[in-house]
């Protein structure tokens, strides 16, 4: 297992790279000068240029990458030019919101996905299997930006159950989290449905069956095959959470790093942006590492191949 570790560690790494680079390229090749925006529309030429040079702006692009590669080597990912802070500090001021809400989300959409996927295999081919199908698809249709806002009009405009935004009143969790789990949650029941309802014809489950095991005995029987598939999802759908974090955050201000990214993209704040999309990018690689060690224990030939 450890040598299996290894090889996906030393493979994430040109990913990271890669990730920076490209993210540096988009954000130099997006219109709009930092030190304009940061000055407003009535600063001077002279005072732009001379605030361009203050932040290295005026420097070639590829004198810019460099510094910018050397300050990851050291563990630096520069100064937010809006901020005047080190992105660092701003990343570990905002990621514990993002993660609690990354963390709530993603146990709601758990608690909501197995016992309806469960549900579907015993009940298959009647009304509940389809019409769980049926909800899966329009759920996972709606864009956060759009579920949020409907939720927020049902629970806390109308029923004023929940508070609209923020995350200082009680409940505030409940919605933003609802909004990026329903979806999450509705994939993973259609995928758990499918992998039970494939090991549940196999062989070895229909023996057990015909041995006397009962219903609850055999899922269990199929559960560690099947959670296979589901946890490659599980991690793959972190990146989804992550997207999703960004448009919810600014939905319910959440003051998470998607919103902050929001607010760095905005100002053309080139250090902040680098530093978070590089944040998110090391977020989702770690999921996806976790998702593959977890079925790799699940499944000992994965780590010898």
């Amino acid at each position: 297992m450890s040598g299996y570790l290894l090889r996906r560690l030393l493979a994430a790494l040109p990913l990271l790279f890669g990730a920076a680079t490209l993210v540096f390229l988009i954000l130099h090749l997006v219109p709009g000068d930092p030190a304009r925006l940061m000055l407003g529309p009535g600063a001077s030429d002279a005072d732009v240029a001379a605030y361009r040079a203050r932040l290295g702006l005026d420097l070639p692009v590829a004198s810019q990458y460099l510094a910018f590669v050397g300050g990851l080597l050291r563990g630096d990912l520069g100064r937010s030019l809006h901020y005047d802070d080190a992105v660092t500090a701003l990343l570990a001021e905002r990621f514990p919101s993002t993660l609690l809400l990354g963390l709530a989300a993603l146990a709601a959409a758990i608690l909501l996905a197995v016992p309806a996927g469960i549900a579907a295999v015993l009940w298959r081919g009647g009304l509940f299997d389809r019409g769980l199908a049926i909800l899966s698809a329009a759920v996972m249709a709606m864009p956060s930006f759009w579920l949020g806002p409907i939720l927020v009009v049902l629970f806390s405009i109308r029923l004023r159950w929940l508070p609209v935004s923020g995350a200082d009143a009680p409940g505030a969790l409940i919605l933003p989290a609802t909004t990026l789990a329903l979806p999450v949650a509705a994939l993973l029941a259609r995928l758990l449905s499918v992998a039970l309802l494939e090991e549940w014809r196999a062989p070895y489950v229909v023996a057990a069956r015909a041995r006397g095991l009962g219903s609850a005995g055999a899922l269990r029987h199929a559960a560690r095959n099947a959670a296979g598939p589901v946890l490659t999802a599980l991690g793959l759908q972190t990146g989804a959470l992550l997207t999703g974090a960004i448009l919810t955050e600014t939905v319910f201000a959440w003051p998470g790093v998607g919103r902050l990214l929001v607010h760095g993209i905005t100002y053309r704040d080139y250090p902040l942006v680098q530093g978070l999309v590089l944040a998110f990018a090391a977020v989702y690689l770690l999921a996806n590492l976790l998702a593959d060690l977890g079925r790799a224990a699940l499944d000992r030939r994965l780590v010898a191949s």
